[in-house]
């Protein structure tokens, strides 16, 4: 089955067709590989990796997130497509698994959307785009909140008027799910052992950031909740505040909730806090440099990951391991070390020398041999995962 998956961000669209024969690991390679960059500028633009074939970037009028989409589905023709599979971030609480695409689905997504209201927007537009262009194709959602489904009440209430919060949907659902369950699971095979009795916290550290303990290859705690603002520091994201912080701006500030929003989204967070970059790479050079503020930052992204590993540590009662991913996670040995600094007494040693030489592609252990908490970098794969899951759904047979 070759699944073609559309993955929408806010200023580009990944895509990736995927030859897949079996749901586990091992038995998909990519056919083609790409991204429209910049849609809705004028430099818009495709960029696709073909094996065997050089690269090709072109131009591309794209003024809309549908349009990018479009391009990308043609793009992808030639070697053919059986299956559409779209990431979709918020599912509510009425999506728990990958869904088959209907009118009845997409309305039901578009109900939710003002939790996730630029995220489900882009995901929809690239379902109108696979209906226009291959309606007899068949096309499934991925959501990004559907691992956290096993979360246990405890988790993810909040404490409100409990018949009026249920009434609402006011509860914690949880995010980047789709990364999560890959690198749980991937984790669990470089540690070669069977989901059963583990405790594993995976930290997918990006622009958009969050950690997840995993138990039992289940989900039982993470640390985004109703929408992707909850929890860490992230690029543009102010994470955790005081609930009363948002009150006394629209009080005593006078802000407007879209004011507000749009500074607890796009305007805190690392660029907030450094007045630089919500880019970790920017803020390490600047570091380097010596620019206070951008150090100060990043040890306040630092100070807050490890504040939630101590947490998740408890919740679980112990770790076997821990996995790094993201842009973030997997690239910055900075921020890994950062991270780690004080955990030691929860038995987590880092290897220095391992930490600066992870490879690019690859899983890599970087704890040291005596360390008794497993401390990895791995590598996501939200593509792969979600072309796995379209794959097992279209797959199984229908029961009676």
């Amino acid at each position: 089955m070759n699944v073609l998956v559309l993955n929408a961000g806010s200023s580009s669209l990944k895509f990736r067709l995927l030859h897949i024969e079996r749901a586990d690991a091992g038995s998909a390679h990519a056919l083609a590989d790409g991204i429209v960059e910049k849609w809705g500028t004028p430099d818009a633009a495709l960029r696709l990796t073909v094996e065997g074939h050089p690269p090709e970037h072109r131009s591309v009028a794209a003024e809309s997130s549908r349009d990018a989409a479009e391009h990308a589905i043609q793009a992808c023709l030639p070697f053919g497509i059986d299956a559409i599979g779209h990431r979709v971030v918020h599912g509510g609480a009425r999506y728990e698994q990958p869904t088959r695409i209907t009118r009845q689905v997409i309305e039901g997504i578009r109900e939710v959307s003002h939790l996730a209201p630029l995220h489900n927007a882009l995901a929809i537009a690239g379902m109108e785009a696979g209906w226009k262009l291959l309606p007899k194709v068949a096309a499934v959602a991925v959501f990004d909140t559907a691992f956290h489904r096993t979360l246990p009440p405890v988790a993810f209430r909040y404490a409100l008027p409990l018949e009026w919060a249920e009434q609402h949907d006011l509860r914690r659902f949880g995010f980047h799910g789709i990364s999560h369950r890959y690198v749980s699971g991937k984790l669990l095979e470089c540690l070669g052992r069977p989901a059963a009795g583990t405790r594993l916290i995976t930290c997918h550290l990006g622009n958009g950031s969050s950690l997840c303990a995993v138990r039992d290859g289940q989900s039982i705690e993470t640390s985004m909740g109703l929408t992707p603002m909850e929890g860490l520091i992230m690029g543009t994201r102010s994470g955790d505040v005081d609930p009363g912080l948002v009150l006394h701006l629209m009080d005593e500030l006078k802000m407007t909730v879209r004011e507000v929003d749009d500074l607890l989204n796009r305007r805190s967070g690392l660029l907030g806090l450094s007045g630089r970059s919500g880019d970790v790479r920017d803020m390490e050079q600047a570091a380097q440099s010596g620019d206070a503020r951008a150090e100060a930052a990043l040890e306040s992204f630092a100070y807050r990951a490890r504040k939630y590993l101590g947490a998740y540590a408890a919740v679980l009662g112990g770790v076997d391991a821990i996995a790094f991913a993201g842009g973030i996670g997997e690239h910055s040995a900075g921020t890994r070390q950062r991270i780690v600094r004080g955990l030691e007494f929860l038995g987590m040693y880092l290897d220095a020398a391992r930490n600066a030489a992870v490879p690019k592609d690859d899983p890599a252990r970087i704890s040291t041999r005596d360390s008794r908490v497993a401390i990895w970098v791995i590598p996501t794969n939200e593509e792969l995962q979600i072309a796995r899951e379209v794959f097992g759904l279209l797959s199984d047979p229908p029961r009676e």
